[in-house]
């Protein structure tokens, strides 16, 4: 009896350590401030706020809807006097950073949309994050002005 109480202390003692090691890339992503902006065209945007309260840097790869036949994240950029925008691949989320997708910047660009985006109702979105997996928001749909709630 005391050999194997000998041979299982070590791994009792050690558990909480090897616990912790598990922890150390873990990517704590979380998701705020969503919303879509009113469209009755095929394309429309919605925008969120990511932070990134983990010690590992993650990245957003990409996004899903169910109203939409595309979705893509894009930024949106001044080139001289020309707004300029562009899909990007994957958006990084440094640890302890927040990211705001918002207009005029990066956001969430929904094309072929299957409804359009009235005032009143939410569309969901799926985030999806190199380390964080799938994050799944509601995005209530706001004028076209935006900034209202």
């Amino acid at each position: 009896m005391f050999r194997s109480l000998r041979f299982l202390l070590p791994l009792v003692l050690a558990m909480p350590l090897l616990a912790a090691c598990g922890d150390e890339g873990a990517s704590d992503i979380s998701v705020s401030d969503a919303w879509a902006r009113a469209s009755v065209t095929d394309t429309g945007a919605a925008y969120v706020t990511i932070a990134n309260n983990g010690n590992a840097d993650d990245a957003l790869l990409e996004a899903r809807s169910p109203v939409a036949a595309k979705v893509e994240v894009h930024d949106m950029t001044m080139e001289g006097m020309v707004m300029k925008m562009r899909r990007l691949d994957a958006l990084p989320i440094k640890a302890g950073d927040e990211v705001a997708l918002a207009p005029g910047g990066k956001h969430i660009m929904l094309i072929g949309l299957k409804q359009a985006l009235e005032e009143g109702i939410s569309v969901p979105v799926t985030l999806v994050f190199e380390k964080a997996g799938e994050i799944e928001v509601d995005a209530p749909v706001r004028p076209a002005g935006g900034m209202s709630h």
